[in-house]
């Protein structure tokens, strides 16, 4: 589902492609914040689409109240980002990544204990990759206001790996 450190690099690709070059940004906003803006409003997308996902096609219930929290915390993390995106003049894309897209349909194609065991597989996996892409922003970010971000969003996603690393070993 998550991939943050592909999306992260293709994100970034994109911008020193000219992408985004069309968009201005206020000076201190580097290619790295933009693509990092990017690549966290599309996981954000994923996480929210993932979960409501999780919620009509999960087995056990603690998937399904997984899968409630995520939409509810992405879609609280994604107003913050989009406030800050707007303010830097950063144009954020409507979906997510078709790589991205492609990981929903083939766990949508799922259902009952196999898609559990796939969804929490794929979550542990993406927050582990998320919580090295926001110390990444933090550490070599440019703008303050874009690690911020990243800042704020660290313990959510550190509380999200926790509750599907417990769920996993449960399994």
């Amino acid at each position: 589902m998550l991939r943050w450190l592909i999306v992260l690099v293709a994100a970034m690709a994109a911008a020193l492609s000219g992408v985004t070059a069309g968009y201005a940004a206020p000076p201190g906003v580097s290619d790295k914040d933009k693509a990092f803006l990017v690549a966290a409003h599309q996981d954000n997308l994923t996480e929210i689409q993932g979960g409501q996902t999780a919620e009509r096609q999960a087995a056990k219930q603690s998937v399904k109240d997984a899968g409630r929290k995520f939409v509810e915390d992405h879609t609280s993390l994604d107003a913050q980002l989009k406030r800050v995106a707007e303010k830097l003049n950063v144009n954020l894309p409507n979906q997510p990544s078709e790589k991205q897209q492609a990981e929903l349909r083939r766990l949508a194609a799922k259902s009952g204990a196999a898609f559990d065991r796939a969804w929490i597989d794929a979550q542990v996996r993406d927050h582990r990759k998320t919580l090295l892409a926001l110390d990444e922003q933090v550490s070599s970010g440019t703008s303050e206001e874009v690690k911020n971000l990243a800042r704020a969003a660290k313990p959510v996603v550190q509380e999200h790996l926790n509750l599907v690393e417990t769920i996993q070993s449960g399994e």
